[in-house]
């Protein structure tokens, strides 16, 4: 009998955590990328297959150069790239480091502290962009290419992104 309880406590275990463990890739991306919009206050982008599959078709395009190039697309899309040295990782590594950019952006200036870049940054919070599409592709070499796209773009010269 306490064979049973104990094997019932540890399946809801197991379905308690499951969703925590199963968090979609999609999330994995968007979720960084809003709590950084939420930051600035603007409004919350949504996933796009369409746009996630540009980018997949793009990274793998990418991944079979020899040399992982960050090379963009030239999609019309808003677009950023992120590699890796690292053969996979959490997809929130590459938000992350975009994010990071922030400490570079001067909104009082609207541009980046002298020598530094933070392009990437201003597009994940550009006020208009609603929708983003990630993928990555190992490198034959090594490594990680990671993409978002981005719908409207953002990054136009002398428009604030928030």
């Amino acid at each position: 009998m306490d064979s049973k309880i104990c094997l019932l406590a540890f399946a809801l275990i197991l379905v308690s955590i499951g969703p925590v463990c199963a968090q979609s890739i999609a999330s994995q991306y968007v979720d960084p990328h809003n709590e950084a919009r939420r930051e600035v206050n603007v409004p919350d982008l949504q996933w796009d297959d369409d746009l996630a599959q540009f980018a997949q078709d793009h990274a793998n395009s990418q991944a079979n150069t020899d040399d992982c190039r960050l090379v963009h697309s030239d999609s019309g899309y808003g677009e950023n790239l992120y590699w890796t040295s690292a053969n996979s990782g959490p997809p929130s590594d590459a938000v992350a480091a975009w994010v990071d950019e922030k400490n570079d952006y001067s909104i009082s200036t609207n541009s980046c502290n002298a020598g530094k870049v933070c392009g990437h940054y201003t597009q994940v919070v550009w006020r208009s962009t609603q929708r983003v599409g990630c993928a990555s592709a190992s490198c034959p070499g090594g490594g990680t290419f990671v993409g978002c796209n981005y719908d409207p773009p953002g990054n136009y010269v002398g428009e604030r992104p928030y």
